[in-house]
């Protein structure tokens, strides 16, 4: 068996501190990442020209992933979380190989220091995912309009309404000025569900929490309705 190694080329910095509540694909939530290039490979050259694409492929380790054997079917979450699927006809991360591939949007690329940073927003990453390579978005060859989604062919409904406690609004008022995405990027996580899918069948009144930035986020679901209770700073 041909055994490859390879090094990661950087580091990705995101609001996503667990893997509960990151989206399921990229670009159903607007969340602003930085994706840190590490020092031997922050050479200016090697991005030259890459501002002129809006978007960009980021291929990484899924590095959150429980080590254990990968399995030939899955449980996708769009098939309700009980129905198998072949693991090569979804994009779970327990894979023989933890690769991912997600396409972002490029906002700038800049220098800090001795190190390039690529600002993007739209991603689907774990903080600190390693990154293995970046390679640009396009269109003519990455856009097939005519292609099928198999069972994941339209994009997930936005089927809950998400409603913020008076703590909550009051907690978000609070940190506007260091985090003046925030209440966006709850209200898009929230509204596309997290949860698992036998706990949506049960529609069981439960409280969650999601760490986000610094915050352990609490929320509870009454029936078609998202309560966001309070940001709670987590323990450092």
């Amino acid at each position: 068996m041909t055994q490859f190694n390879f090094n990661s080329i950087g580091t990705i910095h995101s609001c996503y501190k667990e893997k509960f509540g990151i989206p399921r694909q990229p670009g159903l939530v607007a969340s602003p990442a930085t994706i840190e290039i590490t020092e031997t490979y922050s050479n200016d050259e090697a991005f030259r020209d890459l501002e002129t694409f809006s978007h960009i492929w980021v291929i990484f380790v899924f590095h959150g992933v429980e080590n254990k054997n990968w399995k030939a079917t899955v449980r996708p979450p769009r098939l309700g979380g009980n129905q198998r699927t072949g693991v090569f006809a979804s994009r779970s991360m327990f894979r023989p190989n933890p690769v991912g591939l997600s396409v972002v949007e490029l906002k700038n690329v800049e220098r800090k220091g001795n190190k390039i940073i690529l600002n993007i927003t739209g991603g689907d990453f774990l903080n600190l995912t390693p990154v293995l390579d970046i390679k640009p978005y396009i269109p003519y060859a990455d856009s097939i309009p005519a292609a099928k989604g198999g069972y994941a062919d339209e994009k997930p409904e936005s089927k809950l309404t998400v409603v913020f406690s008076a703590e909550a609004e009051k907690e978000i008022e609070d940190v506007k000025n260091k985090y003046p995405q925030l209440k966006n990027i709850i209200i898009e996580i929230l509204q596309l569900d997290p949860r698992p899918a036998y706990q949506k069948e049960k529609q069981i009144k439960k409280n969650f929490a999601i760490k986000l930035y610094e915050f352990d986020l609490k929320w509870l679901v009454e029936n078609e309705n998202v309560v966001v209770t309070s940001l709670g700073l987590m323990d450092s």
